[in-house]
């Protein structure tokens, strides 16, 4: 029987996947933000930005919060072939769904069961990148494909077609994901109108009919004006006809101004709901390339804006439909850090990441003046912002191991005895928990199984003494530089060498895991047009019989 199949996108070196170490997070109290004083009962100051490769870091959040973000917001480089006109057509498309493939992998881990993941993307890659997705979340997973109308203006310029939108890919951690409703709007409300005076007020004229089949929804009925009315051939009456006579008794069917019209239901503004989200959002609604430049431009007078930023009520409406007060929101692509504004201006938990320089220049500027109050433009009015909360900010620790002059693998020198000891906890899936009574619990996997972290060479004394105090209904594994004796005699410990144990665990030393076109195998040099026999011949060359000279470098 020949192997099963599955339909799936494949593209070159699908099949490499990086073997990432689970770096420490090192918060900076320099770096890190808080408003002077309390505002509100409800100010959050356990918010986090973490600078550091973005794929590292998700890897780093993994144990802390798997199962724990609500919503993730992310706004990835469109891959747009801009950067890549010197290096081979496709491969970069390949390096992009592997960039991105690796971090949906993570970003699915860390949503909540009632979660979902929101990727703002353009024509370039968005179909490549749902099937991705499809993959990754299951087909039955995905929720939308949202038109955002991003520009106020076509541009003339344009060779072909003048892009008016981007897409925004929105999928759920669990099929029976609801999306939350929008509050209505004035926009929504003013098709409500009372032509008769109804004492319940403003209303609209609804459908009487269905396409569904219904016994009772076949018949005919008369008018105030004696006009007989049916349904049109293929369809029905939405109630019987006596309920139908109830409602025209309880002033609910609209029969027009001469009551000679179609009868109507009506449906009152009082007695509807809030919006269900649909998948086209206007520029006036949530703003455009140009509302956000012109944020940007107002946070940071004089200072070149970024290409693409998104604007905040963009964000504000994603919020508000995917996560409520409390919730912990993740952008892993935080480009400007308007995620991280818009979600502290709503009383939102976030995390944001991000490798760039801007971090320092833009992001945590702009993050400052929002938990001060200085940030008037975007959604601040709307929601009624003042300030206050704060940030803590960290960098990714560097690699466990390092290769010393010898060549061979070995604990970094960055490393303190804290950091290590957090370092193997997290590599070996336990909690960093050091107790302050008893020297060997350095973290913990359950109430009873331990973990003891030392550059100490252990000998036969020292490892029964903890056999005996760990006792028979405790276990703990023991990470050391060097032990004696046998250690198969302490059935509670487990003990192993370090760096050893570890060795072939990770990706040591690998810092960026960005796509960096730089780096990026570059063309063969195309071959110069074949000259003429008498060119070749002027010019000295060889002739066409003699021996090749050059080919492909």
């Amino acid at each position: 029987m020949s192997k099963k199949q599955k339909l799936e996108l494949t593209w070159v070196g699908k099949e490499n996947r990086p073997r990432l170490e689970p770096r420490i997070l090192l918060e900076d109290s320099d770096k890190s933000y808080h408003a002077a004083n309390r505002i509100g009962e409800n100010d959050i100051f356990d918010n986090r930005v973490i600078f550091g490769d973005n794929l590292l870091a998700l890897k780093a959040l993994e144990q802390e919060f798997s199962g724990k973000i609500k919503c993730v917001f992310i706004d990835p480089p469109y891959n747009t072939g801009s950067a890549f006109q010197h290096y081979d057509d496709g491969l970069e498309h390949s390096l992009w769904l592997s960039l991105m493939r690796d971090r949906l992998e993570l970003i699915r881990r860390l949503l909540s069961e009632d979660g979902s993941l929101w990727i703002t993307i353009d024509d370039n890659e968005v179909h490549y990148l749902k099937i991705v997705c499809d993959e990754i979340f299951g087909r039955i997973n995905f929720v939308a494909n949202l038109i955002w109308e991003k520009a106020d203006s076509p541009r003339n310029s344009a060779r072909q077609f003048s892009t008016d939108h981007d897409h925004i890919l929105v999928y759920s951690r669990n099929p029976e994901w609801v999306p939350r409703k929008l509050e209505r709007t004035e926009e929504a409300n003013s098709i409500y109108l009372n032509p008769d005076d109804d004492e319940r007020g403003p209303w609209i004229a609804g459908d009487p009919y269905a396409n569904k089949p219904y016994s009772r929804g076949v018949y005919s009925i008369e008018g105030p004006t004696g006009r007989s009315f049916s349904p049109p051939p293929g369809r029905y009456w939405r109630v019987s006809e006596q309920k139908l006579r109830e409602m025209d008794q309880d002033g609910r069917i609209w029969w027009g101004p001469k009551g000679d019209a179609r009868p109507s239901i009506k449906r009152y503004l009082s007695e509807v709901g809030d919006l269900v989200p649909r998948t086209f959002w206007s520029k006036n609604d949530v703003g455009s390339n140009r509302t956000s430049k012109n944020e940007m431009r107002s946070l940071f007078p004089g200072v070149t804006s970024f290409d693409t930023p998104k604007p905040e009520r963009l964000l504000q409406r994603v919020l508000n439909i995917s996560t409520t007060p409390g919730d912990v929101v993740l952008d892993s692509f935080a480009g400007s850090g308007t995620t991280g504004a818009v979600a502290h201006k709503m009383g939102r938990r976030w995390i944001t990441v991000e490798l760039g320089e801007h971090c320092h220049t833009h992001i945590i500027p702009r993050l400052k003046k929002v938990i001060d109050g200085d940030d008037k433009g975007g959604i601040t009015e709307a929601v009624g912002w003042q300030g206050g909360g704060g940030f803590r900010y960290f960098k990714l620790a560097p690699s466990l191991l390092e290769t010393d002059k010898w060549g061979r693998e070995v604990i970094s020198k960055a490393y303190n005895a804290e950091m290590l000891a957090e370092a193997l906890c997290k590599i070996e899936g336990f909690t960093y928990a050091p107790s302050d009574a008893i020297y060997w619990q350095h973290g913990r996997s359950t109430e009873r199984d331990f973990i003891y972290v030392t550059t100490q060479t252990l000998g036969v004394d020292q490892l029964q003494q903890l056999s005996e105090e760990v006792g028979v209904d405790r276990s703990l594994l023991v990470l050391c530089s060097a032990f004696r004796g046998n250690v198969d005699r302490w059935l509670n410990l487990t003990v192993k060498k370090i760096p050893n144990h570890i060795r072939s665990r990770c990706e040591w030393g690998h810092d960026d895991y960005s796509l960096n076109v730089e780096n990026l195998p570059k063309t063969s040099p195309r071959p110069e047009p074949e000259a003429s026999f008498a060119a070749k011949a002027v010019a000295g060359q060889p002739d066409l019989f003699g021996p090749k000279n050059g080919g492909r470098r």
